[in-house]
């Protein structure tokens, strides 16, 4: 074992450039951080290009420098762009055939058998912004307690309830619900519960009451095999949920970037052997989807201020990996995520510093070069351990 303690920190919908197969997704010309860059006439992240982010592509704001950890950027081998998949190849689970998407709504059969189901006919049924969708629907919502039903360009159901309607435990039943129902003919990657409350022109959605409820699948990670071993596989963001528990020994909902932050700090402290991982959910959830780059400048910005903390807490035996899940362009159009390379950065005390980790075929090197590390052995990916040591 090289590394005691890896700590993964995923960078949610911080991609870096449409990948080559982005025009099958409507996507070309995406570039998150770098369209992000422009759009704000730059970025201040120190400490990220001290690490080598401005390494891997032209980020207005950061020079090339010669970096103090290993930089690349990662390909996505999932037929997707959404944060399922995305976490699910980093732990060498590669679904392909990807999940299915509903452009023209839910099938009638399946709607009105959710609906036979949970006593109630529903709302919506097309794809739309959560935000927006609430706004259009929220006082017919409150009027007569139909539930809103929508989806997105990724393999969601979301169910939207006002928490006066519906408190927060009943909408989770009918997520419950809509899970035992899609699967086989009609799949989604995740159910997801979003409670709002407000009034009709002020309604606001209750992130911290979120709830995924992603496929389950039987396919053994990583965390399974480290879990299996005796390593802890500690899990904060919306991990825990997005593998349904499976091979995780601790995990914190954490509902913003400062609770995760927070968490990592917290856990930093602890003696332990094994492996953090989650994601931040701010960039993509505040800023990407509702394509606001200055709030995403100022959410990047923040959280590099953070990342100082953060590598001055490593112990000499860690290992700090920075990437992404899929791209979320804030100054793309529409409003969903977008198919991109991913930022690879790997720092430590016991790392090589300035080395170029070049393009990796698949997310799923991640996992391969953590087992490599603890001496276990997925299928997939290729490991960049030896060329980070």
């Amino acid at each position: 074992m090289v590394f005691r303690r890896i700590f993964i920190i995923v960078l949610d919908g911080c991609g870096i450039g449409h990948m080559p197969d982005a025009d099958r997704f409507g996507d070309k010309g995406a570039n998150t951080l770098v369209n992000l860059s422009k759009a704000v006439n730059g970025l201040h992240l120190p400490n990220l290009e001290k690490l080598g982010l401005g390494n891997i592509d032209s980020v207005k704001g950061l020079k090339k420098v010669k970096s103090t950890a290993c930089y690349g950027k990662m390909a996505e081998q999932n037929p997707a762009k959404n944060t399922d998949a995305g976490h699910w190849e980093m732990m060498g689970f590669i679904k392909d055939p990807g999940f299915p998407v509903y452009p023209d709504g839910f099938p009638d059969e399946l709607i009105n058998e959710f609906e036979k189901q949970i006593g109630i006919k529903t709302l919506g049924n097309y794809p739309a912004s959560g935000t927006e969708i609430i706004k259009k629907l929220g006082k017919e919502h409150l009027k007569t307690k139909k539930p809103i039903v929508y989806t997105s360009a990724d393999s969601v159901f979301q169910i939207a309830c006002h928490s006066d309607v519906y408190p927060v435990e009943e909408l989770y039943k009918m997520c419950e619900t809509a899970r035992r129902l899609c699967i086989g003919k009609w799949e989604v990657g995740r159910v997801i519960a979003r409670p709002f409350t407000g009034s009709p022109g002020n309604f606001m959605r209750i992130n911290e009451k979120r709830k995924d409820y992603a496929l389950p699948f039987d396919q053994e990670t990583v965390l399974d095999i480290l879990k299996e071993k005796g390593y802890e596989t500690i899990a904060f963001g919306e991990v825990g949920e997005l593998f349904n528990m499976k091979g995780i020994t601790e995990y914190v909902h954490t509902k913003d970037n400062k609770q995760g932050i927070d968490f990592i700090l917290k856990t930093m402290k602890k003696d332990f052997a094994g492996i953090v991982f989650g994601n931040l959910v701010d960039f993509d959830m505040l800023y990407g989807h509702r394509r606001n780059p200055d709030g995403f400048k100022k959410c990047i910005e923040d959280f590099d201020k953070s990342l100082k903390k953060i590598t001055d807490d490593l112990k000499d035996n860690d290992l700090l990996i920075l990437t992404a899940d899929h791209g979320d362009d804030p100054t793309f159009k529409g409003t969903d995520h977008t198919r991109e390379y991913v930022p690879l950065l790997a720092y430590g005390k016991k790392c090589r510093q300035n080395i170029n980790l070049g393009i990796r075929k698949t997310f799923a090197d991640l996992g391969r070069t953590i087992g490599e590390n603890f001496k276990v052995e997925i299928e997939e990916g290729r490991s960049f351990l030896g060329l980070i040591i």
